[in-house]
């Protein structure tokens, strides 16, 4: 496993990034794993070098905080590890319960780290922009958030490039704590973040570590053209079918496939590899709800594509509306 920069930070993460969301219980999602299930995944994880691990308050309502502090702390120390956690989302009844206010954000913060059973987190990232409280509320309430020791670092997730400018902006103008890291939606059939966001990223100094690196799954090969659904996942996640609902979007996956057939490996290994060799992503956000999707995830990071090879992988997208912001 390799290890970078997460952006002009000094904090060093592994290449890849185990996304905690498929871990807690199944009361929301049925391909959610209970911690028992998970831990030989975790172990597997941490054998293979991973350090990083991305989770939110609102994975499985909390469970996924819980599980990732229990699995996490028993085989690495807490200076061995990074933690990601995100704020936002509807987690207490009320209208105050949810979003990036500074009521929110205090309260937030403080019921992550109990269910974390830790006393900072090293990244703490907003999941998504908040339309109702001005940014120069939230800016400054997480500027406090890591003045008072209970995260190290700011992270964001998928917005608009120019509300991420604006968010830095603010951040920049008043000397609070700037943004080091974003969380956008980027894999083989969304690209749209090259546009405008993935650039900006690279001029700020900003890390890049994409979530649904696999589109769900799709890139694995968990659905079909003809509408086979393949996985647990596949037959229950409406968001999937939300995303990526182009016909488009399987020229990508059979391309894929075409690759990994001439590679002989899974076609999940080569588009992690691809998003690994893309300018700026420093770590992808890796689910897994099996081993063979670890294995896969750390095989990746050692695959080099040739540059023949990343042309035709890109060479049947097409273009996609804004997805993934809401």
């Amino acid at each position: 496993m390799r290890y970078v920069n997460l952006g002009r930070t000094g904090l060093r993460v592994s290449r890849v990034c185990l996304g905690m969301m498929s871990f807690g219980n199944d009361s929301e999602r049925p391909w959610v794993l209970d911690e028992l299930t998970a831990a030989p995944i975790v172990e597997a994880a941490v054998n293979g070098g991973i350090t990083f691990f991305d989770t939110a308050d609102a994975y499985s309502h909390g469970a996924s905080e819980v599980a990732t502090g229990r699995l996490v702390t028993k085989l690495l120390s807490r200076d061995e590890v990074v933690i990601a956690t995100k704020v936002f989302m509807p987690m207490t009844p009320g209208e105050n319960g949810k979003g990036l206010s500074r009521k929110h954000i205090m309260s937030a913060i403080d019921a992550s780290l109990e269910r974390l059973g830790m006393d900072y987190v090293d990244l703490y990232q907003i999941h998504r922009w908040d339309d109702r409280t001005p940014i120069e509320e939230t800016m400054e309430a997480l500027h406090d958030v890591v003045r008072a020791g209970k995260a190290r670092y700011l992270g964001a997730s998928s917005m608009h490039a120019w509300q991420f400018a604006k968010a830095q902006h603010v951040a920049e103008r008043n000397g609070w704590t700037k943004f080091v890291s974003m969380q956008n939606h980027y894999n083989l059939v969304y690209r749209e973040e090259e546009r405008e966001m993935i650039p900006q990223c690279i001029d700020m100094g900003v890390g890049v570590i994409p979530w649904s690196p696999l589109a769900r799954g799709l890139l694995a090969g968990n659905r079909t053209r003809e509408g086979e659904r393949r996985t647990t996942r596949s037959e229950t996640d409406e968001f999937t079918n939300f995303l990526y609902a182009q016909p488009t979007d399987f020229d990508v996956v059979e391309r894929v496939a075409e690759i990994a057939s001439e590679r002989g490996v899974p076609g999940a290994q080569v588009a992690l590899a691809w998003l690994l060799h893309k300018p700026g992503v420093t770590a992808p956000i890796v689910g897994a709800t099996k081993l063979s999707h670890l294995t896969d995830a750390l095989a990746a990071e050692q695959l080099d594509l040739s540059d023949e090879e990343i042309k035709r992988l890109e060479e049947p997208y097409v273009p996609h509306p804004v997805l993934g912001h809401f």
